[in-house]
């Protein structure tokens, strides 16, 4: 008989926590742009209603938490159906240079749009250059 020895394997990331609720849960597409004055997020979440979405900044770590309850069909009977309740789930990591006290967040036709403003400090100046 051999004997094997376990490890547990070292993690780079603290576990992610688990879910209490049963159901689906889907990652939503997201795309990030960034200008000058600030970062912009845009999150496709199909079905989510702004009363069923929730935005979070706890610890640097912004938090998007929508629930899809119904497939928005009522009173037809769908011949095919890819549209399911569920739950909207994804975090990030935010930096310093984001002023989290200006955060703001707009839901239109399943886009959430959320404004991260950059602090006053981490914003391009340009310098002027004086003649002696």
């Amino acid at each position: 008989m051999t004997t094997q020895t376990l490890e547990k394997p070292a993690s780079t990331s603290p576990a992610a926590p688990e879910r209490t609720r049963c159901g689906r849960t889907y990652l939503p597409a997201v795309d990030i742009y960034e200008t000058k004055d600030e970062l912009v997020l845009l999150a496709d979440l199909p079905g989510v209603k702004a009363e069923s979405l929730e935005i979070q900044f706890e610890k640097s770590e912004l938090k998007i938490t929508g629930n899809v309850n119904e497939c928005g069909c009522k009173g037809r009977e769908p011949i095919l159906g890819e549209y399911a309740k569920g739950d909207f789930v994804r975090s990030f990591q935010i930096g310093e240079a984001i002023d989290s006290n200006r955060i703001s967040a707009e839901l239109k036709d399943g886009v959430l749009t959320l404004h991260l403003p950059k602090v006053e400090a981490v914003k391009p100046r340009k310098i002027a250059v004086k003649s002696a």
